[in-house]
């Protein structure tokens, strides 16, 4: 994967609206567990990326420094070489002052190599302390939206688990709602007023029994009283 491509997915996921995704979704805690994952996994790779895009600037920055400093050290070089030789051309060592000469422009042809080297690098080397800035501004972005989301689908674990509790709760309060007929509270109470009802009639019955048998007995005294009164016609004893 190229910075290139690594620091647009960064940016776009960082500009990335939840609450948009959320509305479209048709199961928001899988999605916001979904894009947990994918930010977990892209901020993996982009931390990989910012750590070799650094490693690989901070080396050209040593390798420029380097070429800074060899620069003026063959500038120093070859200013030494000249002054040698101005002095041996003064003291009448002709050759050997040209070939002092000749030593200070090796020297300067040093210099102008390293130079352009270091001047080569620069533009390479802002560009990718750009990159590596924004890589790192993507990357806090990143960072910051998946705190955001796994505060999100915390909260909407919470809600959901409070709304399954109201839920219960309401269903057990409608299960025994006295109101209801088809409750089991009234289905009880219902039988317990049929058993009422089924005791009060023997107790009816049992009472109406015991009235006929001494209504019988009344009734077999009067009979009695009856045979007595002909029993006495008969005799002639009439009362």
């Amino acid at each position: 994967m190229t910075k290139q491509t690594i620091l647009g997915r960064v940016t776009q996921l960082a500009k990335a609206n939840i609450n948009a995704l959320l509305d479209q979704a048709e199961d928001p805690q899988k999605m916001l567990d979904q894009l947990i994952r994918d930010y977990s996994n892209n901020i993996s790779e982009a931390e990989q990326a910012v750590a070799t895009t650094l490693g690989n600037l901070r080396l050209m920055e040593q390798d420029h420094t380097e070429d800074v400093d060899a620069a003026a050290e063959w500038g120093g070089k070859a200013l030494a070489a000249s002054r040698k030789a101005d002095e041996l051309r003064a003291a009448g060592s002709a050759a050997d002052a040209d070939r002092f000469d000749n030593l200070a422009k090796v020297a300067l042809g040093r210099q102008l190599q390293s130079e352009k080297e270091a001047a080569t690098a620069e533009p390479t080397i802002a560009a990718q302390t750009e990159v590596v800035g924004k890589l790192r501004e993507g990357l806090d972005s990143m960072k910051a939206k998946l705190s955001e989301l796994q505060a999100k689908r915390d909260e909407l674990v919470a809600r959901a688990r409070t709304a399954q509790a109201q839920n219960t709760m309401l269903d057990a309060v409608k299960s025994i709602d006295v109101m209801d007929p088809t409750s089991e509270l009234n289905r009880f109470e219902d039988k317990v007023r049929r058993e009422e009802a089924r005791a009060q009639g023997r107790q009816e019955l049992a009472a109406s029994s015991l009235d006929a048998q001494f209504e019988a007995l009344d009734d077999l005294d009067r009979r009695s009283e009856i045979d007595a009164r002909l029993a006495a016609l008969k005799s002639g004893r009439a009362a």
